[in-house]
């Protein structure tokens, strides 16, 4: 069945950047001479035709993913009201995830998702690695671009101490 991805990137999350679906993976590119990318793709579970969040991965274009995180529809409340609704607790089989079992629905399978807690933890994700990205002003003390590192400081002397 479609995961319908296109759909969910500008109807659920909502995200306040620019990118491109590709597959069933979301794409963002900040800055355009930095060889970095943000991927976010939905994440499986063990079940085939599963899945239980999102996985948000920052891509070198020649290196690969640098650095990967998954945020969980549970812990984001996506289909809170949904468990609810269906009398679905915590650690019971469909808690926090959908399905794309069904190919004759025409419905997409995460349907009545909430995407307002995942949009602001992908927000602040994307914030950490680029910085600027969510259209908000970064935190004082917070330069835009890459961050200055310091050297290390010379040995004081050449004697050693105990």
């Amino acid at each position: 069945m479609p995961l319908h991805t296109q759909q969910f990137f500008d109807d659920v999350l909502q995200l306040p950047f620019e990118g491109t679906v590709l597959g069933d993976a979301f794409y963002a590119t900040f800055d355009t001479g930095s060889p970095l990318r943000l991927r976010v793709e939905f994440a499986r579970t063990i079940t085939h035709g599963e899945y239980a969040g999102l996985r948000l991965a920052v891509v070198h274009a020649e290196h690969g993913a640098i650095d990967t995180t998954i945020l969980s529809f549970a812990d984001h409340g996506t289909f809170a009201r949904r468990d609810a609704r269906l009398d679905i607790p915590p650690g019971r089989s469909g808690h926090g995830t959908f399905r794309d079992w069904h190919a004759q629905r025409s419905e997409p399978p995460w349907k009545g998702a909430d995407g307002a807690e995942l949009r602001r933890a992908i927000e602040q994700y994307a914030e950490v690695w680029f910085p600027g990205s969510s259209g908000r002003p970064p935190a004082p003390g917070r330069a835009v671009g890459p961050a200055a590192h310091a050297a290390p400081s010379p040995p004081r002397s050449g004697r050693r101490t105990r």
